[in-house]
């Protein structure tokens, strides 16, 4: 099937053009905000007090925000594209045409939540499950994103569903931004919903955290087989092994140890 026309710029202000992988940046970050005070304020989800204040996950919003982007940026060019940034050094800044890391975001959140916790007095894990629970919603945005942009396609395939992507030549790809949108946005999404709400698992502080840390690994590896690989980096080894495998392997291992030691606590 033939990828639809879409512009990857949403509207222009004079000569400042909005695009829509910046409009996800942002609906992701306020939707997972809104979600957030929804938690925080439905006492039942807790084993005690609520972790935080609302004025206190609106000071955070700031830090998350800074966090995600610096993180996410820099993730990118220390894990893709070190080579091309040495050499062009704007390329570090342009953020507009795509480029951001998950797991660079992901560590500049955590770097971003510790130092909140520490200043607030906030129980950590209780901060790190609050935005796990809610950073599903911004992956999906995310990727729905580089579908509009066109970027990070997969590999070639016959399926009736595959595209053909305008800047990956003439044969038909997987969508595979869109099989990471429903994985680690809409599926994980519903996992960690049930839960919170079903199950109790913000009274166990740090298993939502787990849940997400060894969801979202386990979706990127899956995703990844689909996925083509970055042509700076190509596959690392095996014919088959990639850098958002490499990436996610570590991030698996230390989810399943979230879940296990948030286990053990509530024993």
């Amino acid at each position: 099937m033939p990828y639809p026309e879409i512009d990857p710029v949403a509207f222009s202000i004079g000569p400042v053009a909005v695009h829509w992988y910046g409009i996800a940046y942002v609906a992701g970050i306020m939707l997972g905000w809104l979600y957030a005070r929804r938690l925080i304020e439905t006492p039942r989800l807790w084993a005690g007090e609520p972790p935080m204040t609302r004025a206190q996950l609106d000071d955070f919003l700031v830090w998350a925000a800074v966090g995600i982007i610096l993180g996410g940026r820099l993730g990118y060019i220390l894990f893709y594209d070190f080579a091309n940034v040495a050499a062009d050094p704007l390329r570090a800044v342009q953020v507009w045409k795509g480029g951001m890391s998950f797991h660079g975001g992901f560590a500049g959140t955590a770097i971003a939540m510790i130092l909140f916790a520490r200043r607030n007095a906030i129980p950590l894990w209780s901060l790190f499950d609050i935005v796990s629970a809610v950073v599903p919603i911004g992956l999906f945005f995310g990727r729905l994103a580089n579908f509009v942009n066109g970027e990070l396609w997969g590999r070639l395939s016959d399926a009736p569903w595959a595209v053909v992507f305008p800047e990956a030549g003439p044969f038909a790809r997987h969508p595979s931004q869109l099989y990471e949108a429903g994985l680690e946005g809409i599926l994980l999404l519903a996992v960690i919903v049930v839960a919170v709400y079903r199950l109790g698992a913000l009274k166990r502080p740090g298993l939502v955290t787990g849940l997400f840390v060894a969801g979202y690994a386990l979706s990127r590896i899956t995703v990844e087989f689909f996925r083509e690989p970055d042509p700076q980096l190509g596959y690392l080894a095996f014919g088959w092994l990639t850098m958002g495998m490499v990436l996610s392997l570590p991030m698996l291992a230390l989810g399943l140890w979230a879940v296990a030691r948030a286990r053990r606590a509530a024993a």
